[in-house]
């Protein structure tokens, strides 16, 4: 329920009107956006992006090829990031290959590579 708050303070969810007794109701429109916004979060778009996407939805001046144009820019920002894991994983691996997991801790090989900088 926090989450929702969340939500509601980032101005992704509107406030659900109360009953006399202060419950919230939820109409199925709320239900819905909370399910785009988990699948948009699932698919790396940030809550500002996701505020943005939904706002396209509504107006006017939305259009299928701005939409498009931001899942682009998202696949742009994905693939940058597998290229900088790739790039981790591969430091990873070479310092790790050097290390036989015996001796001095003060001669850890793993530790070392992250106490010098490598360009």
């Amino acid at each position: 329920m926090e989450t929702v708050r969340f939500y509601e303070r980032q101005g992704l969810l509107p406030k659900p009107p109360r009953t006399t007794s202060g419950y919230r109701l939820f109409p199925a429109d709320a239900v819905r956006r909370l399910g785009f916004i988990r699948r948009a979060q699932e698919l790396g778009f940030s809550l500002r992006e996701i505020r943005e996407l939904l706002s396209l939805r509504v107006s006017p001046r939305g259009s299928r090829a701005e939409i498009r144009k931001r899942a682009e820019a998202k696949i742009s920002d994905v693939e940058a990031k597998i290229k900088t894991l790739e790039s981790m994983e591969k430091a990873l691996r070479k310092v790790t290959t050097s290390c036989t997991g015996c001796g001095p801790i003060t001669e850890y090989p793993i530790l070392e590579s992250m106490d010098r900088e490598e360009g």
